[in-house]
């Protein structure tokens, strides 16, 4: 077990949580939470995301707690820190927990700053994908660079994919699927920010170290690609 969901585990231990208890998590990016929530023999509760910063929605969390609700975890995402104020609101009003996964992404580290200038350069000269969103009132730490490949769904986005390191430009998709599609964690609910995430997200590199010469080199791919993209899904 890595320290992340050691530390994880052990909030949720801390905050009570345990068999027949209900925990609110993120469908999308939250499948390392609901495998502990499992094992604490409790009950994972998807709810949907915010579909600009990809961590935990508070509207989606009040529309699925209960009586049986005794924790709300949600996960920052990708650099991004979730709506912990929204949350904390939910879940004092509802009378549940609200229990941190991890450590809010550090932005004013020198990486964190260095990535935030070359986030703001792939940000003005990208087309033909979506670039990340970001929550007015917190800072980005980029730690990595979410893009969303428009078009007919996860067979565009991954056919984007193996473009982009046909090109040499190294990318992977960060979250496969949202949590109530995998086994043993499947339910009969639709959350479209979640699964329209699944579908379109991809990771395009970014690091500190990154020179300019290799951030117009990932910006070219994309843009060329864009174009042929927009072209087939028309």
């Amino acid at each position: 077990m890595d320290s992340i969901r050691l530390m994880g585990t052990t909030q949720l231990t801390a905050a009570g949580v345990g068999a027949g208890h209900e925990v609110v998590l993120p469908a999308f990016g939250g499948a390392e939470v609901a495998e502990a929530v499992r094992e604490l023999g409790a009950r994972p509760v998807c709810a949907d995301v915010d579909p600009a910063s990809f961590c935990l929605d508070a509207e989606a969390v009040e529309a699925v707690v209960t009586e049986r609700t005794a924790a709300i975890v949600p996960v920052h995402l990708f650099g991004q820190a979730a709506d912990m104020a929204g949350l904390a609101k939910v879940a004092q009003r509802r009378g549940a927990r609200l229990v941190e996964w991890e450590p809010r992404p550090r932005t004013d580290s020198v990486d964190a700053v260095r990535r935030r200038q070359h986030a703001a350069y792939l940000a003005r000269r990208l087309n033909g994908v979506v670039i990340p969103g970001a929550r007015r009132e917190v800072e980005h730490a980029y730690t990595e660079y979410v893009v969303r490949v428009p078009g007919n769904g996860r067979p565009d986005r991954d056919a984007f994919k193996r473009a982009l390191r046909a090109r040499g430009v190294e990318c992977h998709v960060p979250v496969k699927a949202p949590v109530h599609w995998l086994p043993g964690f499947r339910a009969d609910v639709h959350l479209p920010a979640a699964e329209k995430a699944a579908e379109e997200c991809l990771a395009l590199p970014l690091s500190s170290a990154m020179s300019k010469r290799e951030l117009h080199q990932v910006v070219s791919a994309c843009n060329a690609l864009g174009g042929l993209m927009h072209e087939r899904a028309s």
